[in-house]
């Protein structure tokens, strides 16, 4: 199987996890490290391509961002500082310094997808409509983390905007994909010019992204997403213990 295809196929099923369970970060990560690279490319290689999917999460749920569009302002700058805090401390990470870091980040990951549902129900009820200055704080930090690794990222976005008060999912999650668009996308330009983006990767990769998106989201009635999500998890626990054996 080609490198290109793998890609592919990776990226498309990615895709279609995230627009169903979330943790699409999950499978191509480990994909590209496969095919050659290094995990520091791998990252950002993934990262350059991502942005499609949540770009086309955003325009589906355009008219919901339109409703919601007063509760961008306390968000935006600090997804766009928080992107590119991620995005220079990434590219200033040595590559063996990250690969230490890669079966801690996937952990993490794994963790916050198992706990999202709790973490969205706990923060509805005791953070909605308590917004301060800790809403551009937590924004900030999750958008670093976005910046940085990002798998698993919408989930925190999520709990930031149950802090300004959002009670509407469809209007969370319109505004979750376009923070996410915007923190992927600069990174993504922060990325492109730094050493480490393979770009024979990136044509492939989106396609994938975007294709496995929209099936993903025409599909979704079809498939259990708890099912999907539990698959998600196992395979993240088995992926950090791979990357954490690999370091010895």
């Amino acid at each position: 199987m080609s490198g290109h295809l793998i890609a592919f196929v990776a990226s498309f099923l990615a895709g279609a996890t995230n627009a169903i369970a979330g943790g699409g970060t999950l499978i191509t990560f480990p994909a590209l490290v496969w095919l050659g690279l290094d995990p520091l490319s791998a990252n950002i290689t993934n990262t350059v391509s991502l942005w499609i999917g949540p770009l086309m999460g955003a325009f589906g749920f355009r008219k919901h961002i339109k409703a919601g569009r007063r509760y961008l302002k306390p968000l935006l700058l600090p997804s766009l500082l928080g992107g590119f805090a991620g995005a220079y401390l990434l590219v200033n990470t040595p590559v063996q310094t990250f690969k230490f870091l890669v079966p801690f980040l996937i952990l993490f990951a794994t963790l916050l997808l198992a706990i999202n549902d709790k973490v969205v129900v706990w923060a509805e009820k005791n953070l909605r409509g308590k917004y301060s200055a800790w809403v551009f704080l937590v924004q900030f930090l999750t958008a670093v983390y976005g910046g940085y690794f990002g798998a698993g990222m919408g989930i925190i976005v999520l709990a930031s905007l149950s802090m300004i008060g959002i009670a509407d999912i469809h209007i969370a999650n319109g505004i979750k994909n376009l923070l996410g668009m915007l923190i992927n996308g600069i990174a993504s330009g922060y990325f492109a010019f730094s050493k480490h983006v393979v770009w024979e990767y990136i044509p492939t990769l989106m396609l994938g992204f975007a294709l496995g998106g929209y099936a993903g989201a025409r599909l979704s009635l079809m498939f259990d997403r708890k099912k999907i999500k539990l698959f998600v998890i196992l395979w993240g626990f088995i992926l950090s213990l791979f990357f954490f054996v690999s370091l010895f």
